[in-house]
């Protein structure tokens, strides 16, 4: 499938690209929420983080991890969003699995507040035993 991030992998279109192994490439975002804001992305083409392999994965956070402790320490930064959306439901516009890597500013207002829903009683403790079962 070729999307936009494919293009950047195979060079077709520029990037400013600040680390690259074989398994995966990090660039700027061009839309960046904070600057420094950097995506990691698979060489391998997978829609999503649900359809990547989990070695794959494990790999993408563990460059995060490396580039966010490179942001810290370069930028006037407060802290850090990990950011992966899974889907079109969830926010994802470019269907090749990426991480946002963010730096963010006390009180920069880049996101809004979540919406929060509650359980009714005992929902949580019916679901938690249905998730848990699922996973056995």
């Amino acid at each position: 499938m070729s999307t936009i991030f494919s293009k950047i992998i195979t060079r077709e279109i520029p990037a400013h690209i600040v680390y690259e192994d074989d398994v995966v490439l990090a660039f700027l975002d061009i839309k960046p929420i904070n600057k420094g804001h950097t995506l990691i992305i698979p060489k391998l083409h997978s829609e999503d983080g649900l359809a990547c392999d989990a070695a794959t994965m494990a790999h993408i956070i563990e460059v995060g991890q490396t580039i966010a402790h490179t942001l810290k320490a370069t930028l006037p930064c407060d802290g850090i969003n990990f950011i992966m959306n899974n889907g079109a439901a969830a926010g994802q516009e470019v269907f090749h699995t990426h991480l946002h890597v963010v730096p963010r500013h006390s009180g920069d207002n880049s996101f809004e507040h979540a919406k929060h829903v509650t359980y009714e009683n005992g929902e949580a403790a019916g679901l938690a035993v249905t998730i848990k079962t699922s996973l056995a």
